[in-house]
């Protein structure tokens, strides 16, 4: 498995892509990353066209095992942020 793209190598590239300075592009990737994050702490979702969907779900409250001791306790309701892949983003890694 490859490395992970580092935010670096990610504003390089953006730069790169949009033809500007590294600056620039990365106080877009921040603006970008900040929105998105509002949206979803919100209780919003946001579209990426190609890359997918992401959103808020929420998690009712469950019995949970600790698996080192094997005890069970309640655990409570919470939110979990998830992310749908675009069918355009799963087809092109598949081939």
């Amino acid at each position: 498995m490859a490395k992970p793209m580092t935010k670096t190598q990610l504003v390089a590239a953006l730069a790169d892509e949009m033809g500007s300075d590294k600056k620039s592009a990365g106080a877009a990737l921040d603006a970008m990353c900040g929105l998105i994050t509002k949206e979803v702490s919100g209780g919003g979702a946001v579209t990426l066209p190609g890359v997918g969907k992401i959103y808020c779900r929420e998690r009712p409250e469950r019995m949970v095992r600790n698996p080192a001791t094997g005890e069970q306790f309640k655990k409570a309701a919470d939110k979990v942020v998830k992310m749908t892949i675009a069918k355009a983003l799963k087809d092109s890694v598949n081939g």
